[in-house]
């Protein structure tokens, strides 16, 4: 434009009037394709659906505190994430300019006026018919969780109109057919089949039965009302340090990184038969759009690479006790015990989680999923190819 305007100073005396116009409308075009891209979606709410990488107090909740140091980082104390500080689902919630969402479970000082949360710890897509006591598995399964949905749309909406306090903290009806549907589970079931001492052909049998019940509980919140979905991939839990502590016995095959290649070879297993089931999703729900996010390419990047990000020690856990990994099962971040009538904590910090990709054994601490977050925000492994903000349109085959 500043090239224009000085030829313009030059010729203006010679041109006629018709031919400056035609000159000024040649050099809009420009200005005219930026005003004509689309214009970001406006997520008024977000209502998340997940296990422990999204949970922001669902399991603390129902089943008591994460206990010190969680929450170190960031929150300063506890606050119902499994991590020292904010998860990508926070950092999601800011980016779009909405609240870091509220627990469903937790009933103190909860506010769902912008959405809400009903991952937990431990989740499942397929029941796991088991307690937590005997497997560390939430009762809250993902089937569980779209139930919870339609019972907080439905209670919502009857104290919405009764109008006052409960129209600060609820959101109103528009925003359930507006709102972005955020998804991040599947992990826990692929290790539950390990755990329980299957095969890896074993474990990779059952995927179709556990994607049969993801399309089940998206048609539950299509149902609803919900038309914009974010559905990460899982992770590559290979490079856990709660799997690799105890699992490689089993199966001790590992990469150059250290990562256990059967373990990671079932996400990945799992991810592609994911994107097919999305891609059937969008042909059975034509007024959809949905985002598949590769974070397991993402995660595995910054696992692998950690010395070129600025990060150290990758598959040990910043926070726990003894072991090669930094990870006792028995004894997991902010654990203590009694030792001669003192009571002594065994699950301490390493201090520097901003240095750190995982935080307990099978967290990520709070700089990694902001990394993680930093790189998926814009699209860059998402099919389609859309930034979060841009996230309300649909897929073009």
């Amino acid at each position: 434009m500043m090239a224009f305007g000085r030829r313009e100073d030059h010729t203006a005396s010679a041109l006629p009037a018709v031919l400056l116009t035609l000159l000024l409308i040649i050099g809009a075009p420009a200005e005219s394709a930026a005003d004509s891209s689309p214009d970001p979606c406006d997520f008024p709410a977000i209502f998340n659906f997940g296990d422990s990488n999204s949970d922001t107090g669902g399991l603390s909740a129902a089943f008591g505190p994460s206990p010190p140091p969680n929450g170190e980082t960031f929150f300063g104390r506890p606050a119902g994430r499994y991590s020292d500080g904010r998860l990508i689902v926070d950092f999601i919630a800011k980016s779009l300019g909405v609240p870091y969402l509220s627990a469903y479970l937790n009933s103190i000082g909860a506010n769902f006026s912008h959405g809400a949360n009903f991952a937990t710890a431990g989740s499942t897509i397929r029941r796991q018919n088991t307690t937590l006591f005997q497997s560390g598995f939430s009762p809250f399964s993902l089937d569980v969780q779209t139930w919870q949905f339609t019972q907080f749309k439905s209670r919502s909406q009857y104290f919405y109109q009764q109008g006052g306090f409960y129209k600060e903290v609820l959101p109103s009806e528009v925003y359930f057919s507006e709102a972005l549907y955020t998804f991040d589970i599947g992990q826990n079931d692929l290790t539950a089949g390990y755990f329980l001492g299957m095969t890896t052909d074993e474990v990779k049998a059952y995927i179709p039965d556990v994607l049969n019940e993801f399309t089940t509980a998206i048609k539950s919140v299509y149902s609803e009302g919900g038309r914009y979905f974010w559905v990460h991939n899982t992770g590559p839990f290979g490079c856990l340090p709660y799997v690799l502590d105890r699992l490689t016995l089993r199966a001790p095959e590992v990469d150059h990184v250290g990562c256990g290649t059967p373990f990671n070879g079932v996400a990945l297993k799992f991810n592609s038969m994911l994107k097919d089931t999305i891609a059937q999703l969008r042909r059975e729900l034509p007024l959809a759009a949905f985002t598949y996010v590769d974070v397991y390419s993402v995660k595995y990047e910054l696992i692998s690479q950690a010395k070129k990000y600025g990060f150290e020690h990758p598959l040990m856990a910043c926070c726990g006790h003894g072991g090669a990994y930094n990870y006792d099962r028995n004894f997991g971040c902010g654990s203590k015990m009694t030792v001669n009538g003192t009571e002594v904590m065994l699950g301490k910090s390493c201090g520097d989680p901003l240095a750190r990709v995982n935080w307990d054994g099978v967290h990520y601490t709070e700089a990694a999923n902001k990394w993680v977050f930093d790189q998926i925000s814009e699209g860059a492994f998402s099919d389609p190819s859309l930034p979060i903000r841009m996230a309300c349109y649909k897929h073009s085959p």
